[in-house]
């Protein structure tokens, strides 16, 4: 079972934007698409372990601002050539809130 949490209104993220969530596991960066989908990683690139939250969102991937490595939201791969994983977190918009799922 999920432990959800509730992160903030949909509004206070911008359009290709993100928020960091401090939690027990660490800090989770949330995103917001154009499309107003929402995804949520790992604040850690798997390069060198820059703030991803800091990062350029376009599509579903997001350009960590240290190296440009490009992180994709749905797996948290990095984009070949590039190596590396980061967590990915089940998000969701519900009643116009953000939430994540911490398990």
């Amino acid at each position: 079972m999920n432990d959800w949490k509730k992160v903030c209104p949909l509004e206070e993220i911008p359009r290709l934007g993100s928020r960091q969530v401090n939690t027990e596991s660490g800090m989770i960066a949330v995103f917001r698409t154009a499309d107003d989908e929402v995804f949520a990683l790992r604040d850690k690139c798997p390069h060198k372990g820059g703030a991803l939250s800091q990062g350029m969102v376009s599509g579903k991937v997001v350009t960590c601002a240290m190296h440009s490595w490009k992180i994709q939201f749905e797996n948290g791969e990095a984009v070949a050539p590039d190596k590396g994983c980061a967590k990915t977190y089940a998000a969701k918009v519900e009643g116009g809130a953000v939430w994540i799922a911490l398990s």
